[in-house]
Order: C-alpha cells, then structure tokens, then sequence
C-alpha cells in the first residue's frame, strides 16, 4: 500500500509542477472533437484532452483544473451547468460563471441545436412534421443519447414540455443511432443541427414548434485564469471569433464523418477548402503518427498498476491464507470491487479526488487487478500440504522463515498465474482510461466510437489484443526459462 501511496504522489506533484501547455478538452462526439483540435491550432503551444466524456465530466475537469477551456454551448451553460432559463445571453451567463471561476467568451459563429429527427419516407407516411404530432404515434420506437436523455434540456423536460406517450426511450451511442434509423430498428433519434449524416441518410428534423430548445451558440468555456496565465494564447484563440458558421461546420463534420479525415486534418480545412489528406484506412489509422505515444501510455497504465497490485495484493492474499478471521472479509472485498461497473468506478474516483487523467485511472485499474492476484496467493498457500509445514518446523525454522522459504516458493506457480492473469485483464480494461483522459489505445476505440468507423475502433482494438498476447506469451517463456516451478530452500 505504501508503494502506491509513493506513486501516486510522485504523479500528483510531477502534474501540479510541472509547466504545461493550454490543455483542451472535448466531449466525446466528433464536433467536439474537431472543435478542440481548431483552438489547439490557434492556440499554439497547447496540448488536446480528447474524448473525455460527456458534459459534467468536462465541467467536474474544468473546475478542478484538469484542463483549462474546452468548447461547449450556450444553451448548455444555461440549462445542464447552471440551470438558468433559456433566455440568458453571454453577459448574464458569464455573471454567473464568475464565482465558478469560469467564464464564457469567443462565439465561434454557428448555433448547434438539439433536433429530433426521422427517415423521411417514415416521417411522411405518418404525416410528422413537427414535436407536437409526435404525440399521436404513441407506438414510435426512439433511440437517444444517454447524455440527451439525461440531461435537463434533453429528453425530461422535451417530453413534458410536448406531453409525449413514450416511454422510457433506448439508449443508444450517437454515431450508432444512425445506422440503427437507418435500419429501421428505431423511428426517431436525437440529432445536433449541424450533424453531417442529417442529409446522407435522408432525415427529416421535426420542428420544435413550441420552442422547447434555446440557442446553442458555439463558445469556449475557460477558466478565469487562462488570459493571465497564457496571454498569448488566449489572444490568439480570440481570432476564432465568429470564423465558423453553420455550413462550415457541417463541411468539417463531413470531412471526418463521411470522408475518412482525422479530426486533426477536419480542423485544418478551417483554413482551407479542401485537404490533401487520403481518406481513412485501416493501416493509416493503425500506425498514425500517435502510436508510439498511445503504446508508452497503455504500458504505463498497466505496468505500473500491476506493479501495485502485486505489492498490495500478494500481502493480502497471505494474511487471507494465514488468519481464518480475515479471510472471507478480504475475499469478498476484492471480489465486490471486481463488480463493480468501471465506469461508474471511475465516475467515483473522479469526483473523489477532483481530477481527471492518469491518477484515477492509474487506482481504477490498481483495483481491478487485486482480486486474481489475491484469490492465487490464497489459493497456492492452501494447497501446502501438512506434510512440507511439519517438516519446516522439525527443520526448526519459524513461522516467518516458514513462509519465506517453503510455503511461498511451494505456493509460487499460482501467485505467478494470477499475477498473469491480473496482467493480461488489465490490458484489456485500460483500454477504458481514455473515457477519463488517460490515453492509451483505448483513445482510438473511443474516437472510432464517436465516428461509427471500424477502421479507427480496430486501430486501437487490435494492439490492445496483441498486447495483451504478448504479455501472456512473455509470462509463459519466462516460465520456462527461468523454470518458475515449486522450490523449497532449505539453506
């Protein structure tokens, strides 16, 4: 437990002393991903936080200094963050933000807004042109956003505000919700006006004809103290003042979407009409310029978690082995922590220790790893025969000389499975970090995620796999290498 005390405070205080760049955050959809990418480009020395999760995971960030700004909406400044009525405009957004610490500033020019929409042969056979005629068509199957039907200006206050007869909607990803309208496994989805699929998969946006949704006016929400703290780049970033307006935006949402862009060469045709970039392939999303780092961020993530579950989970496993009292109380802790979902798992951590990145990721995968390391231990000590104990004590050595050199090195075939096992478990679930901002090649499943592209999703998945293989071959040569069987020391 103290090695992860000491490795967690290295990281915390490496974090806090060390002089970063202008930190960026997106929301985990490709506007705002492209979005987070066009102020890194402006802003210059600046580092992007891509994907980090929906709206209160970027606020809970932004808040407690994770990263300093990230692209959001006026309406959702109103509505999700501040519960304000739809009528606030900038000023009055910002008088509110400023005791947060936060404030509201450079409009980049286009409004966003939430829609409802459906297939227009659908929408036209029932004669739907509008939110309210929903009411009519209680037999309507939706799939929206989790964030959309949780959120105050989403889905609760859509259906009562229209008294809609539906119930409990699917909850599906956005970039999914797509395909599945588009085959018919569901009639209405919720949209972002300047989604570029709107018109490729022929949709029809039902009118909010009783003005239920405000303004969504693309902004940067920042800290207070960036202006101070990066001067320059906070000058440059207000040169994005009203640059992009509703048709470029869904121009660059094209450009990832539909023609196989990176949102990094997405954001470059700000400045441009065109990009010379080839379109997305397996192979160019596979070895991207970012591999390296995503693989020394997927090792340090794993290694390093492992390294602390062994350290913490070995002891446990033994005290679970040699005091009755313990046992099952151990047991079950470990085993309640494996259940428990790592999402929410890390939702908690973040909220706990008010920070977002490697740190809450670093204990959620130390966690994870603890129970096959902890069951093994217990489980290789159990099955020391009586016979090797009676022994030890006619050798005369004591309890502590016991374990030391008979029961461990007996017991040292199972602690080493688990560990294994631990190992190759932990590859597969860091891939989860990037939810958190933690990198790894879980970034490219959630990027691909956001985009419906297999091509990005497998450029992250398949390392990931043939990582967690040659973790498992390694650990089987150094088996038979170094001949890691059952040994008793009697020196």
């Amino acid at each position: 437990m103290k090695l992860l005390f000491a490795v967690l405070s290295l990281i915390l205080v490496t974090e806090s002393t060390t002089a970063e760049p202008l930190r960026v955050g997106s929301k985990r959809f490709t506007e705002s991903y492209i979005l987070g990418e066009i102020a890194v480009r402006a802003a210059g020395d600046a580092q992007h936080r891509p994907g980090l999760g929906n709206t209160g995971i970027l606020y809970a960030a932004l808040k407690a200094g994770s990263i300093d700004l990230y692209p959001e909406y006026t309406g959702t400044i109103a509505r999700e963050i501040l519960k304000l009525d739809d009528g606030a405009d900038l000023p009055a957004l910002n008088r509110a933000l400023a005791p947060l610490g936060l404030g509201a500033a450079v409009r980049l020019g286009f409004n966003n807004s939430y829609a409802l929409a459906m297939r227009e042969e659908r929408a036209q056979a029932l004669g739907i042109r509008s939110l309210s005629e929903l009411a009519r068509h209680p037999g309507l199957k939706l799939g929206l956003s989790q964030e959309f039907i949780g959120r105050a200006d989403g889905w609760p206050g859509l259906k009562a505000a229209y008294a809609l007869p539906f119930a409990a909607p699917m909850g599906l990803d956005h970039g999914l919700a797509y395909e599945a309208i588009a085959a018919s496994r569901i009639d209405i989805m919720d949209i972002y006006t300047t989604d570029a699929k709107i018109e490729r998969f022929r949709l029809r946006v039902l009118e909010d004809d009783r003005k239920f949704f405000p303004r969504y006016d693309a902004v940067l929400l920042y800290r207070l103290d960036v202006p101070q703290r990066f001067p320059d780049a906070w000058a440059r970033l207000q040169k994005l003042e009203g640059r992009i307006d509703e048709r470029a935006m869904i121009r660059l949402n094209a450009a990832a979407e539909l023609q196989g862009r990176s949102f990094a060469e997405a954001a470059a045709m700000l400045d441009s009409s065109s990009s010379d970039a080839a379109p997305r392939t397996f192979l160019k999303a596979l070895f991207a310029p970012d591999f390296w780092r995503l693989t020394g961020e997927h090792l340090v993530l794993v290694f390093l978690s492992l390294a602390c579950s062994i350290a913490v989970g070995v002891p446990l496993g033994i005290l679970a082995a040699k005091v009755g009292s313990a046992t099952q109380l151990v047991l079950a802790a470990v085993g309640v922590i494996q259940t428990i979902p790592a999402l929410a798992l890390f939702a908690f951590l973040i909220a706990l220790l008010g920070t977002i990145g490697t740190v809450p990721a670093l204990i959620a995968l130390f966690l994870y790893a603890l129970l096959p390391i902890v069951r093994s231990t217990h489980a290789g000590l159990e099955t020391v025969g009586k016979g090797m104990r009676q022994a030890a004590l006619a050798l005369g050595l004591t309890n502590r000389q016991r374990l030391r050199l008979v029961e461990i090195p007996l017991a040292m075939p199972s602690i080493l499975s688990g560990i294994k096992t631990s190992a190759v478990i932990n590859v597969g679930t860091a891939t989860i970090a990037a939810f958190v901002g933690a990198g790894g090649y879980g970034e490219r499943i959630v990027s691909g995620l956001a985009l419906n592209d297999n091509a990005t999703l497998l450029a992250g998945a398949i390392p990931a796999a043939a990582l967690a293989l040659l973790v498992q071959g390694a650990f089987e040569i150094g088996e038979r290498r170094f001949g890691w069987t059952a040994r008793v020391r009697t020196n």
